[in-house]
């Protein structure tokens, strides 16, 4: 009888060591070894098992690669083709993670219900009559989509060479095991081998892959990290349970941008992609109200506007409350330091509270002046007409710094009716046509001064 060998694996970036340590020798995590079963019989792969030739690959030019007439896959959804940058590249392999719950699996189940060609979806986590339910939920039906409750790879390239579909789902790959791996479903060896097959499977087939990824309370996706650098595109899924708007954002995209994002709508029946958000996360108001402010932020080549609203208190305890939602914190603390250097105003016995509506989460440093004018006009509550859209950064010295591709924000805010666009005197702006006012301002006084002076 054979001896069992175990080893040690690395849950963060999947390295073998011979021997249990708090600390990681290649990443230098701490605690995040765990010890799994180490298999001595050779691996077959998903061309061994399913008796496909294993011909050797030959080195060309890049001038005699030849492209395949059909190398983009339209996915019938344009959010998703937008993020992914024209569509579905054949033979990749693209991860999609999110909170659970968020509705990974409903995006995806509708996607492959809308296709013009096979698809197979593949669910270790759901069984065919509950798909069949949230199938009927969504309103959706298609006779090219072919739906298996499985979790055995082999079983599953078995599927595959019958079927023939021209996209796979996995959902999901923290279910999913081989035989040849001697460990439970979700282990650092699962994932690694059943990805690395299906690597193979997609760069020999054309047939692209979505593998659904499960992530662990610190947002990270479950299992190692190099799973992320195996695969040709990562795809987060993200949104406020609480709220209706959910955010696809590419943070890894070897064949387009990871600036695009896609917006949906979770209703009843599903998902359904916004084509213009500026209609529905900024809320009519019959009257002003202090401590509100629009911003014109850039997501991708998407121009945004997102309501900032703020609230400035007197702190009733000892240390005042710093609370930002949507919104980088320590980027508030630093915004916050700039007004009491600068301009001369007392926030240190306050409490602020920023909340970006929508439930959306804004990275673009351009959201700066309207978070200071929110502040301001919460500060001296004295409210800020809706027909002005800020768009600036603000430094450290005071000053308000320009912002990137400056004339598709005006062009978009004169495009939704807005009648002043304040912004960095830095700006370097073209004429146009627009019938948005430019107002041009170089430091925090001349914005307090034009504002509330």
């Amino acid at each position: 009888m054979n001896k069992i060998k175990k080893s040690f694996f690395c849950q963060n970036c999947g390295a073998q060591h011979v021997k249990w340590q708090g600390q990681c020798n290649t990443c230098k995590e701490w605690n995040s070894l765990l010890e799994e079963i180490v298999s001595n019989e050779s691996q077959q792969n998903w061309k061994a098992q399913n008796q496909i030739n294993n011909s050797a690959s030959n080195a060309l030019q890049v001038s005699q690669i030849r492209e395949s007439d059909e190398t983009i896959l339209d996915s019938s959804d344009q959010e998703l083709n937008r993020v992914l940058g024209t569509g579905i590249i054949s033979g990749s392999l693209i991860l999609l993670s999110g909170e659970p719950g968020v509705g990974k699996s409903t995006l995806l189940l509708q996607i492959v219900m809308n296709l013009n060609f096979k698809a197979l979806y593949v669910s270790g986590e759901e069984s065919q009559n509950q798909i069949k339910l949230r199938a009927e939920r969504i309103k959706s039906s298609s006779n090219n989509c072919y739906i298996l409750n499985e979790t055995l790879i082999e079983n599953i390239f078995d599927q595959i060479k019958k079927i023939e579909p021209a996209i796979v789902i996995i959902d999901s790959i923290q279910t999913l095991k081989s035989i040849n791996i001697e460990n439970s479903p979700g282990s650092v060896s699962q994932i690694k081998g059943c990805t690395e097959q299906f690597i193979k499977f997609c760069k020999k087939t054309n047939i692209p892959v979505f593998l659904v990824g499960h992530i662990t309370k610190d947002g990270q996706i479950a299992g190692p990290k190099i799973l992320e650098h195996m695969v040709d595109v990562v795809l987060h899924f993200e949104g406020d349970r609480n709220n209706v708007y959910r955010i696809l954002r590419a943070k890894k995209n070897r064949y387009g941008s990871t600036s695009e994002i896609g917006i949906y709508m979770m209703e009843s029946i599903g998902l359904s992609a916004v084509s213009n958000p500026n209609e529905l996360l900024i809320p009519y108001k019959e009257e002003f109200l202090s401590g509100h402010a629009i911003a014109c932020i850039l997501e991708g080549s998407r121009p945004l506007m997102i309501e900032v609203q703020a609230l400035v208190s007197s702190a009733v305890y000892g240390t005042p409350q710093r609370t930002s939602n949507g919104f980088n914190s320590k980027r508030l603390n630093m915004l916050l330091a700039v007004l009491e250097k600068r301009a001369g105003f007392t926030l240190g016995t306050k409490d602020v509270f920023i909340n970006i509506t929508g439930g959306i989460s804004v990275e673009d440093p351009s959201i700066d002046l309207a978070v200071i004018t929110a502040i301001l006009s919460s500060y001296h509550d004295i409210s800020v007409s809706q027909e002005h859209c800020f768009s600036a950064e603000i430094g450290l010295s005071g000053e308000i710094r320009p912002v990137s591709k400056i004339d598709q924000r005006i062009k978009e805010c004169s495009k939704l009716g807005y009648k002043n666009f304040v912004t960095s005197k830095s700006s370097k702006i073209q004429k146009s046509n627009n019938k948005t006012e430019i107002i041009s301002v170089s430091k925090i006084e001349e914005l307090i001064n034009y504002l509330f002076g």
